[in-house]
């Protein structure tokens, strides 16, 4: 039927994508990989070395995400494709819309997932830590500021990730004056890493009595949440440490705690804290962990011998730097300046739709 030879014709090229794609994550090489590792597993001792087995464990989980996210690609991709045949061959086309829906669904997750083989660097498969700072604009910035967190936040609900709340400072009147979370899953370094950068928002401000048009920056810096067998020395003599009790009304953030610690790295001025752990000690590793995780981006990503390398440089937060607009009005539009890519939709963008700036950020950066 004519009706169904668009849809056959999106079906082939993706026929084609995918075997593309088989070779691209060496699914019969991971098979075999995938027997040696659960052989490794099976045999005696296996858990007696933590370390070891933890290792095999991370091995097994990733070549088993790969398996069996490509063998669900293409179960789909046939369970649609025998669908449609048999419509086409009874002149049905009572289902043509849900078959083109199902075939758009099907592109985006191809899409997602081909974008995952582009995840090679050496940290790209850890957890991330975001740390949102809102820029100038007081109230304005700050709610704009917890606009973003909640942004990602519901990114990490849609594609699977947890988030652990490590820190964060009320606004004044509104919003959040800085925030840091642990996004944790497969790949979500190298998913969130081009992330980092200025955000710029333009909107009808809700602070504003006169109903005028306000602009507002937050910034987002990514780290990826480093291996504890990745060794980062830094002298204790280096770390200035104070405790403190947790700011913010709670509630829906974080219960207050006396035992909040912020660790101030003193040649580069760095400055991580954590205050969501049950116990001052407990915050003292998770800001050390933080910390040396901060360092050693900055050290691989500036191409420096040794920690002490590193200077601290502070950017304003402000116009001119922005990797990214969200426009709520007078039209409503999200831009990523580096990529070109433009989302009409904000309402999806800020409901954690964002794969498809991440996808084309990954994709410019592999070329």
């Amino acid at each position: 039927m004519v009706e169904f030879d668009d849809v056959f014709f999106k079906l082939n090229e993706i026929k084609e994508k995918i075997s593309n794609l088989k070779s691209a994550v060496n699914f019969d090489e991971n098979l075999i990989v995938l027997k040696k590792l659960e052989e490794k597993v099976s045999a005696p001792g296996f858990w007696s070395d933590k370390e070891y087995s933890d290792a095999v464990l991370s091995d097994l989980k990733s070549v088993k995400r790969k398996i069996e996210g490509f063998k669900e690609l293409n179960k789909n991709f046939r369970d649609i494709l025998d669908f449609a045949e048999l419509c086409n061959d009874e002149n049905d086309c009572s289902f043509l819309d849900e078959i083109k829906s199902n075939v758009s669904k099907l592109c985006d997750r191809l899409e997602d997932f081909t974008v995952e083989t582009l995840l090679s660097g050496p940290h790209d498969k850890n957890n991330a830590i975001l740390t949102l700072h809102a820029g100038s604009g007081g109230t304005e910035a700050q709610d704009w500021n917890e606009m973003l967190y909640r942004m990602y936040c519901r990114w990490a609900e849609q594609n699977d990730k947890k988030v652990k709340l490590l820190d964060f400072l009320d606004g004044d009147e509104a919003g959040m004056k800085s925030v840091s979370i642990l996004v944790e899953g497969e790949n979500t370094y190298g998913l969130l890493k081009g992330e980092a950068g200025v955000h710029r928002l333009v909107r009808i401000s809700p602070f504003d009595a006169g109903g005028r048009r306000h602009t507002s920056f937050a910034a987002v810096e990514v780290i990826p949440e480093i291996d504890d067998k990745i060794s980062v020395e830094i002298s204790p003599d280096d770390i200035k440490m104070d405790v403190f009790r947790a700011s913010g009304a709670g509630g829906q953030h974080v219960n207050k705690t006396s035992s909040a610690v912020r660790l101030t790295h003193i040649p580069t001025g760095i400055v991580v804290s954590c205050q969501n752990e049950r116990s001052q000690v407990q915050n003292r590793e998770q800001a050390m962990k933080m910390l040396k995780s901060k360092l050693l981006e900055i050290k691989e990503r500036e191409q420096l011998e040794k920690i002490e390398d590193i200077k601290g440089i502070q950017k304003e937060i402000t116009w001119g730097s922005q990797i990214r607009s969200y426009v709520f009005m007078p039209y409503t539009l999200v831009k990523d300046h580096r990529t070109g890519v433009e989302i009409g939709n904000v309402e999806g963008v800020m409901n954690g739709d964002i794969n498809k700036f991440i996808n084309a950020y990954l994709k410019m950066s592999a070329n």
